[in-house]
């Protein structure tokens, strides 16, 4: 009897397809490959400067039709796009509070539309929040904040359609988890695929869990 061969795809920006920052290192799905071997196939769907939008729109479509596990790891350059409310006036700090909750609006949309199509392939899936990135102080303070109303948007809906959460915040803590202020390095790689590989190895479906 031939066996089935498990197959992770994955899906999101440049945390997932990160060779540009790490050649000749290897890039984070290489290091699932060999971590998960040979009975196991990756796929990188994952598109640098992709947004929420681009999943839904571009990759999905392009899951390869054997894929069993999907992991789902974008919103970052979504925030990035929002990055300029830090710099707007506001008079009050409700005023600078309806500014960020306004953007996080805009993203909770995206991001539930997204992954409600992603869901609609019927496959154990995972998703990523977004770390908390490597910028110098005072300037991540401020990023750790304002990221944690898109994080916000991700554990809900994961938590509500019963998905896994690999929490990178919680896995990448060193800087020299870092090829740059918000690339992962080959060693960030190592962490993030550590956790990637334990988790499809027990196929989560249908339980909500934290993962790092």
């Amino acid at each position: 009897m031939t066996q089935t061969m498990n197959h992770v795809a994955l899906l999101g920006d440049s945390i997932l397809d990160n060779r540009a920052y790490v050649t000749p290192e290897p890039d984070v799905a290489e290091q699932l490959r060999a971590r998960l071997g040979k009975n196991w196939r990756v796929s990188l769907v994952a598109v640098d400067g992709d947004v929420t939008g681009d999943v839904e729109r571009r990759q999905i479509g392009r899951i390869p039709a054997d894929a069993t596990h999907l992991i789902v790891s974008v919103g970052g350059n979504d925030a990035l796009g929002h990055a300029s409310v830090l710099s707007e006036s506001a008079g009050t700090v409700a005023d600078a509070i309806e500014l960020l909750a306004g953007a996080q609006a805009s993203f909770a949309a995206s991001y539930t539309r997204m992954i409600d199509a992603v869901m609609k392939r019927n496959l154990p899936t995972a998703v990523c929040t977004i770390y908390d990135a490597n910028y110098p102080e005072p300037q991540h303070r401020l990023v750790v904040a304002a990221l944690a109303l898109f994080n916000d948007v991700i554990t809900r809906a994961a938590f509500q359609r019963g998905l896994p959460v690999v929490d990178l915040r919680l896995i990448c803590t060193d800087p020299a988890d870092y090829a740059n202020p918000i690339e992962p390095s080959a060693a960030g790689g190592e962490k993030i695929t550590a956790v990637i590989a334990e988790l499809v190895r027990q196929v989560p479906s249908g339980r909500s869990s934290i993962w790092c």
